[in-house]
């Protein structure tokens, strides 16, 4: 009867409840209602964060409906239905309980508390709604032999439920007044009182350090799925207000729970996103839709597997074109999926771009929001809350530096604003000298929290001024846990960004040899960081090609292409051979290495697309710089020719383009052979290692 809803997808304050279909029996639609109504009678055991008396005077109206719908339920003759108003009652009372049920989940939602708090006057009016809803549905049935205590009890009901008053609690008036204060108080640069904050997180139920920082995360979900509109009154207070838990959390929660001292990975793990985005040389072709060739803002996928802009499209169908643009193939339907994926890569590519968002439309929101502060409360709280942090860094005794490092590394996660703050504030010097910790927890949530702020540009700055690549690179070297070993690789990666600071970090003796090191002996996790960042100082570098050779790095990652079996090693492997194969050098030592049969191998058999494209760019370059016998190897191979010409059909733009050339290396050389033209060869065993 009710359609199942996971609670984190339904945003707070909606109701998406179902109509009971037109044919429904009055036993079914009864027996739904009996299950309701006990589902809605449970919630009165349960902590609500605001509007209590509300919510149990509801929980008890529905209660005492339960034995009316159960005495109609044994005995239906006791409705008159053939008008059709018992039906008509029953399936009122059906949407009204699944909007109430709606709303006694969200009051009583972990996260949601604060939200809830000061919606408040909202919810007392749903109530309100909900509680005439259900008199106005009763009060349309006719009765033909229930009992006339039944009947009498029924009006009794019907009458509360009319009159019932639903107002906002004065605690509740209360807990609101104190967090409007609080946040005034922000944006005049003062710190709140924390005795009424902290009277307001105990009304609604906020008492530990997780608690608090569900409520953070809550707010930025529920800040992400509003509209972005510069100015909105609401959305400038989803910001305030998240700024205020997240200074509550920072401050005011003494203890972090040991689950969560390690932190969820999540803001790490971007790095992955990021770093793949990079290694996967995607062309902004890619991202273009192919009925506009502009930037796809809102990328949708169609029946046919193929992406493009949602207004292009829709224009296309409003045409009356109902085939695919690309294949032509007839649609049987016209169903449109968001490619969200696709949609935060390219607004990924536009930031690190520059790229103006506004050129991608309103949906671009998700970077314009954590670029710059949404409400002056917001701007004024993170300050403080950097300043403060910084504070314990400098002056705490260890477990409060390790305190502070860790809310660094979780306020730098996803907030380019909040990484601003605390680079202004002067964290990373303090983040740095806590590098040399022999506390292995405070070393991993300095160097996590350094790599959060690696990503914004003036950091990378002070970090390389203030001596820290020594001091990353010793934690890459010796870190005392893997994990704080492969947070250095992903800062070394964003500090390679930098044409002067690749050059620097080459130049440090144990920086190359470290990231070898940790390809070859860590997790797969720190081989996927140490394998970007090897990517990150080899481009445009020839300086650290040559170390990378000396350091016998082509070997590991032949090792890692014919023997590992994630695809993802493997796909970065090739990214990294293949630019190092763009040197007459590094191209002999990769065929030394017998790397020609494996990557036509991959070429022939991987299922991924950007394996695929480095294999080509590989084989391309191999064919350029190493010699006439690379040709002539790879003219013999069967299964070649057949994948060049499946990536110029079904590969990326740039994939295609380096196919198109290396078919192009291939005839010229088939051509001069047929021809009786000689070439020297060089003895294949120096260098092409034949299976």
């Amino acid at each position: 009867m009710i359609r199942n809803i996971n609670g984190s997808d339904r945003r707070v304050l909606t109701f998406p409840a179902v109509h009971p279909c037109e044919d429904i029996s009055l036993s079914t639609l009864l027996s739904s209602l009996i299950t309701l109504s006990h589902t809605i009678s449970n919630f009165k055991c349960k902590f609500f964060s605001c509007n209590k008396r509300n919510a149990r005077k509801i929980i008890y109206l529905v209660q005492l409906l339960q034995p009316f719908f159960q005495e109609i339920l044994e005995n239906e003759s006791g409705l008159i239905s053939g008008s059709g108003s018992a039906t008509l009652c029953l399936s009122e009372l059906h949407i009204t309980f699944q909007k109430l049920l709606f709303l006694l989940e969200d009051l009583t939602r972990e996260g949601a508390r604060l939200r809830m708090l000061m919606e408040s006057s909202r919810v007392a009016n749903q109530f309100r709604v909900l509680s005439r809803s259900v008199a106005t549905a009763l009060d349309v049935i006719s009765f033909g032999s229930v009992e006339v205590e039944m009947k009498e009890q029924v009006e009794l009901l019907m009458n509360q439920a009319r009159k019932g008053k639903f107002e906002v609690e004065p605690n509740d008036k209360r807990a609101i007044m104190v967090v409007m204060e609080a946040l005034t108080r922000f944006e005049n640069r003062f710190d709140p009182d924390e005795g009424d904050v902290r009277w307001v997180l105990d009304h609604i139920g906020v008492r530990t350090w997780s608690e608090c920082n569900k409520e953070v995360k809550f707010l930025d979900s529920e800040y992400g799925f509003e509209g972005f509109n510069e100015g909105s009154r609401k959305v400038g207070f989803l910001c305030s207000l998240m700024a205020l838990m997240s200074y509550c959390r920072c401050l005011f929660m003494e203890v972090v729970e040991e689950g969560m001292k390690k932190c969820d990975k999540v803001g790490e793990s971007s790095i992955e996103s990021e770093i793949g985005m990079v290694l996967s040389c995607i062309n902004s072709d890619d991202f273009r839709c192919p009925i506009s060739l502009e930037l796809m803002s809102d990328p949708v996928t169609i029946e046919t597997g193929h992406t493009y802009d949602r207004c292009s499209i829709l224009k296309w169908f409003t045409s009356g074109n109902l085939i695919c643009p690309k294949t032509g193939k007839r649609l049987g339907n016209i169903e449109l999926v968001p490619n969200l994926v696709l949609r935060r890569l390219i607004q990924q590519y536009c930031y690190a771009n520059s790229i103006p968002v506004a050129d991608l439309g309103r949906r671009n929101r998700d970077i314009i929001r954590i670029v710059q502060p949404g409400s002056l409360a917001q701007e004024e709280a993170m300050k403080m809350v950097a300043g403060s942090l910084c504070g314990m860094l400098e002056n705490g005794v260890v477990a409060e530096k390790n305190r502070a490092a860790f809310e660094m590394r979780l306020l730098s996660k996803t907030s380019i604003f909040n990484r601003s703050c605390l680079v202004e504030a002067g964290s990373v010097p303090l983040l740095l000298k806590l590098l040399s910790s022999r506390d292995s927890l405070a070393q991993e949530n300095a160097i996590a929290a350094l790599l959060n702020l690696s990503k914004y540009p003036k950091s990378r700055a002070m970090i390389v001024e203030n001596w820290g690549l020594e001091s990353i690179v010793a934690v890459l070297k010796k870190g005392l846990k893997i994990e704080a070993r492969q947070h250095a690789a992903a800062v070394l990666f964003y500090l390679a960004s930098n044409d002067r600071y690749r050059k620097v970090i080459g130049e440090e003796p144990d920086a190359i040899p470290s990231l070898i090191r940790l390809i070859k002996d860590g997790s797969d996790r720190a081989k996927k960081n140490g394998l970007v960042a090897l990517f990150g100082l080899l481009t445009h570098q020839p300086e650290n090609q040559k170390r990378v050779l000396e350091a016998d790095a082509v070997s590991l990652l032949i090792n890692i292409i014919k023997e590992c079996e994630k695809e993802e090693l493997v796909t970065d492997s090739l990214a990294v051979l293949a630019i190092v194969a763009e040197k007459g050098e590094g191209a002999a030592a990769i065929l030394h290495c017998g790397a020609l049969p494996v990557a036509l191998e991959i070429l022939r058999s991987s299922s991924s697309r950007v394996g695929k494209e480095h294999c080509v760019t590989l084989l391309l370059s191999l064919s350029k710089n190493g010699g006439p016998d690379v040709v002539a190897y790879l003219v013999k191979s069967s299964s070649l020719m057949g994948s060049l010409y499946s990536q110029l059909s079904e590969g990326t733009s740039r994939a295609s383009k380096k196919a198109s050339a290396l078919i192009r290396i291939l005839h010229d050389f088939y051509e001069r052979r047929s021809s009786g033209f000689k070439v020297s060869v060089i003895p294949r065993e120096q260098f092409i290692d034949v299976w």
